[in-house]
């Protein structure tokens, strides 16, 4: 009887959306979460569309999901922001475009050249040089810019280096060539550009990767009990299933 009301309870579980697990690269750990972009439901969240004040945690996020029958499985935070939490870069969240492309060098690491957006559309999730998007002009239900790059058509960013010493924990995102597969990573301890980077091109092996940020990069992923708290963020990346 025992098995049998063990069985009952798994079966009232929610069916994980999103599958994360960890893997050791180069003498350290990282979380990654796979995303099937064809079968799931991926959107970014900035503000609460009552309020207009940002949602800031993935707990706010949770809360607005549940109010209408849905749940957050998988969340990270998906780009850089200023001290209002308003995106550095472009942002686009259902259709709606709340900050445009910036194009130019700056200071930092988004303005560390190339950077680039990740663009979810019907079905496929990429990751875009931002030059080439402006010459390509998709069109993206949901998408966020940051910067630098990590891996631009295979290759690591030409200015990360091997031996740097700048390191923090860091997360980013890349996706496959045919947009159908996105691959959201954050890394247990503090690695640099060319680590992080690197387990993009080696071992996930994807064209194109993104970084998001470092040292408030935190991540939801309720399938294995983690939901990172700390600072306010901005842009926020989920999985939206079911509560039922």
């Amino acid at each position: 009887m025992r098995w049998l009301v063990s069985a009952l309870m798994l079966l009232a579980l929610p069916a994980a959306a999103v599958e994360c697990r960890d893997l050791r690269f180069q003498d350290q750990v990282f979380t990654l979460c796979e995303v099937n972009t064809a079968t799931e439901d991926l959107r970014l969240f900035l503000t609460d569309p009552e309020t207009g004040r940002p949602l800031g945690s993935f707990e706010n996020v949770e809360a607005r999901l549940g109010a209408g029958g849905e749940r957050l499985a998988f969340a990270m935070n998906a780009g850089m922001y200023h001290a209002d939490r308003s995106p550095v870069g472009h942002y686009v969240e259902d259709g709606q475009e709340r900050s445009p492309v910036i194009s130019s060098d700056g200071p930092g690491n988004f303005g560390l050249l190339p950077n680039g957006i990740f663009c979810v559309s019907d079905g496929v999730a990429r990751v875009i040089e931002t030059r080439r998007f402006l010459r390509e002009r998709p069109a993206c239900r949901y998408a966020s810019q940051s910067g630098p790059m990590l891996v631009i058509d295979g290759a690591l960013h030409p200015r990360f280096l091997k031996q740097s010493d700048s390191t923090y924990i860091r997360n980013g995102v890349g996706t496959t060539a045919d947009g159908k597969t996105a691959y959201f990573v954050i890394s247990q301890a503090a690695v640099n550009f060319y680590t992080f980077g690197s387990l993009f091109k080696e071992v996930l092996k994807v064209p194109q990767a993104l970084y998001f940020d470092g040292n408030i990069s935190r991540l939801y992923a309720p399938g294995i009990g983690r939901s990172d708290g700390g600072f306010p963020m901005g842009p926020i990346v989920g999985v939206v299933a079911s509560s039922e």
